[in-house]
C-alpha cells in the first residue's frame, strides 16, 4: 500500500514528476536528485515498506533483478568501470528516507564517491560464534 505521507511513495507512484528510467507494476527507477555520480539511479517500490525488515521477501528479490537491469544499462550508457548497489536500513546505517529503496551508482576509476569502511577483525573463535548465532536466528 501507498503511504500518503511518504515522499518516495509519491515519487514511485507518479504523483510527483521524475526522470524515470524504468517502470513496471512494482517499481519505478528514477534519477537520484542528489547523485553520488552522474547516472545515479534509485529504485523505488510502489508499495510502501520502511526498510529491509518490513518489505516482503518477494519484492526485495524483484528489486535485485531491477538493479541488475539498471547496472547493465548504466555500464552501457556511461562506460563506468563498476557500480555500487546500496541499500541502507535504519538511521545508524545511513538511511534518511524511510521507504525501502536501492541505489545503483556508476563508479569510475579515481572518482570521489566514498563507500569505504575501516576493516575490523574477529578474535579467535568469535566469527564461528557469530555464525552459529546468526544461522540459528535465520527463519
Amino acid at each position: 500500500m501507498k503511504d500518503e505521507n511518504c515522499i518516495f511513495c509519491k515519487l514511485a507512484n507518479g504523483d510527483i514528476p521524475t526522470n524515470t528510467v524504468y517502470e513496471d507494476g512494482d517499481f519505478r527507477a528514477i534519477m537520484d536528485a542528489s547523485p553520488a555520480n552522474k547516472g545515479h539511479v534509485i529504485i523505488l517500490p510502489k508499495n510502501h515498506a520502511a526498510d529491509i525488515f518490513s518489505i516482503d521477501p518477494e519484492t526485495a528479490g524483484k528489486a535485485v533483478k531491477v538493479a541488475k537491469k539498471i547496472a547493465v544499462a548504466l555500464k552501457q550508457v556511461t562506460g563506468c568501470d563498476g557500480v555500487n548497489i546500496l541499500q541502507n536500513n535504519g538511521e545508524a546505517a545511513g538511511q534518511t528516507v524511510f521507504h525501502y529503496h536501492v541505489h545503483v551508482i556508476p563508479r569510475f576509476k579515481n572518482d570521489t564517491v566514498n563507500v569505504n569502511w575501516k576493516q575490523g577483525e574477529y578474535t579467535e573463535g568469535e566469527a564461528a560464534e557469530f555464525a552459529k548465532k546468526i544461522s540459528s536466528a535465520i527463519r
